[in-house]
């Protein structure tokens, strides 16, 4: 990656999340006494921001409360992940490190709120090594569209897609992101392993182990 700016994805590319994510949904409807979650609703949700998913769960799954009271309460079960158990990915300091050293400038650009971001990040010793933490619930979308990504790069001082890497684990992002006109970067990730063959194709770039990456 020879770029000048780098946006990082946060869960399933910086850090090995994408488990905790993976049950956070089932775990709190079944604290809410959901016991049969339609098959495809924990699909649809993955692209969305924590309001818009449970905004679903509301129309879908008649639940009481608003959005905004339920996203709290599933931040609540996931910053204690975030605050003591959820790790870097192997290698990931020292690639982060290399990049630094040549001066690239980075940012992450993620799907989970930025505190619960910065608590992590910083507890794992690699907050200083990005400019700022972007969530898409700051920007207002999910990375079903590229508008997270073009605030990242604008703050980042890019004049063009091109001139950014943008680094994601997932399908949807990866898409988005290229057909922005963005340079990808695929990450793998355990959890997305059935779709690796995709990710490489559609991607400019891709790294299967950052140990060794640098």
């Amino acid at each position: 990656m020879d770029k000048a700016f780098a946006i990082f994805d946060m869960d399933g590319t910086l850090v090995d999340s994408m488990g905790y994510w993976r049950d956070l949904a089932p775990e709190y409807l079944g604290l809410r006494g959901v016991d049969s979650i339609p098959e495809d609703l924990l699909e649809r949700i993955r692209p969305m921001t924590m309001a818009e998913s449970t905004a679903l769960f509301i129309r879908e799954l008649g639940l009481s409360g608003t959005a905004e009271e339920m996203a709290a309460d599933m931040n609540d079960i996931m910053a204690d992940h975030y605050r003591h158990h959820i790790p870097l990915k192997p290698g990931m300091k020292e690639y982060l490190a290399a990049l630094r050293d040549r001066g690239v400038r980075m940012c992450v650009a993620s799907a989970t709120a930025e505190p619960l971001v910065a608590e992590c990040l910083t507890r794992l010793g690699v907050a200083d090594c990005f400019d700022f933490l972007l969530s898409c619930e700051s920007v207002g979308v999910g990375k079903n569209r590229p508008d997270v990504y073009h605030a990242a790069a604008k703050r980042l001082g890019a004049a063009r897609p091109e001139d950014v890497a943008v680094f994601e684990d997932a399908y949807y992002a990866v898409k988005t992101a290229r057909e922005a006109g963005y340079y990808v970067v695929a990450v793998y990730d355990a959890v997305a392993a059935n779709r690796w063959e995709e990710l490489k194709a559609l991607a400019n770039e891709y790294i299967a182990d950052w140990r060794g990456a640098i």
